[in-house]
């Protein structure tokens, strides 16, 4: 990449020069749809996930944000109205978003939230971003996605270990960790020559390969 690109611990990467919020796999709704299935997951995810988004957005004020895919997690519950209240609430910035596997809501819903949609990929200058990683990057381009919710393994003295979400950039291509608070982690293993920026709760901190 040949700008300055901001790793947040909210799990969010700034372009402040574009003045451009990236977050990925937000997977809003996930909470309310385990629930109706009898799942017994507890609703304060909701909030988390809520208090989260709103508070990366009053910090950086965007002009643009841009969701790399998977913004909500499976047919429509009340989660999106939540949504859409906060995209009221931020009606300077442009919400926009690139449609992931798990984005299956119908138009008119994006519509009524004045979300733009992207099939595929949008391409910003240098940048071109999607939900799932690509197996094939037009030369010249980097891309930035999602989906993979990527995490590494951190080992203390003993046998304890860790795995905790990343952020992980390679030479044509950059993974971003799932925002989404109830999303599981797959854990990686970068090599040598990638760098990787691991969220340990309110810090970034630069993963020394082995």
């Amino acid at each position: 990449m040949s700008e300055t690109a901001w790793l947040l611990p909210e799990k969010a990467l700034w372009l402040k020069s574009r003045k451009t919020l990236l977050m990925a796999d937000l997977h809003f709704g996930k909470i309310n749809h385990f629930r109706k299935s009898g799942i017994p997951v507890p609703a304060r995810a909701n909030d988390k996930n809520t208090e989260t988004l709103i508070s990366v957005l009053q910090m950086t004020k965007p002009d643009r944000v841009i969701f790399l895919g998977d913004l909500f997690h499976s047919h429509y519950n009340e989660e999106w109205e939540v949504l859409g209240q906060i995209r009221k609430h931020f009606v300077q910035c442009s919400f926009e978003l690139v449609l992931g596997n798990h984005d299956i809501l119908s138009e008119v819903q994006y519509e009524r939230h004045s979300m733009k949609c992207y099939v595929n990929e949008l391409r910003e200058g240098n940048l071109i971003l999607t939900h799932e990683p690509m197996t094939a990057i037009p030369s010249g381009l980097y891309n930035l996605s999602g989906h993979l919710h990527p995490g590494v393994q951190l080992r203390g003295t003993g046998k304890q270990s860790v795995t905790l979400p990343c952020f992980y950039f390679g030479k044509h291509q950059g993974i971003l960790p799932a925002f989404g608070s109830f999303t599981g982690i797959a854990r990686i293993v970068p090599k040598k020559e990638d760098r990787v920026f691991v969220i340990a709760e309110d810090k970034i901190i630069a993963y020394k390969n082995a």
